[in-house]
């Protein structure tokens, strides 16, 4: 009996430490890795990508200051966060035929720290 009260607890209190993210240092990391080519915040705009405001819960494809791939326009892509979760780690499996040109990040706390600073960006 103690060890089926034992592991129930252990069920409900481990799992990943970075499950909700590092919005500070997901900020630091989206201004090394991705900075280069997307936009966030006051004043974002597309430039060598799409701004990222208000990502979560957007259409793909669908801002009007960014020329997307027809890839893009028509993935039919909705972007949640285990979505962009998978794009980041991963953008042709999710998108095929897209043009970013990026090799993806495999590590999982690394893209939760990045999830949680676009969610700074989320609307209110």
């Amino acid at each position: 009996m103690k060890y089926a009260v034992f592991a129930l607890a252990l069920m409900f209190t481990t799992g990943p430490a970075f499950a909700a993210g590092d919005a500070e240092a997901g900020g630091k990391l989206f201004t090394k890795t991705c900075g280069g080519c997307h936009s966030i915040g006051e004043g974002a705009r597309g430039g060598f990508g799409p701004e990222l405001n208000g990502i979560i819960g957007r259409p793909a494809g669908t801002t009007t200051d960014y020329q997307y791939s027809d890839a893009m326009k028509n993935s039919g892509v909705v972007w949640t966060r285990d979505k962009l979760a998978a794009y980041i780690e991963a953008p042709k499996k999710v998108v095929s035929g897209t043009r970013m040109i990026f090799w993806g990040i495999s590590d999982q706390e690394k893209i939760e720290n990045i999830l949680a600073y676009l969610e700074t960006f989320q609307p209110k």
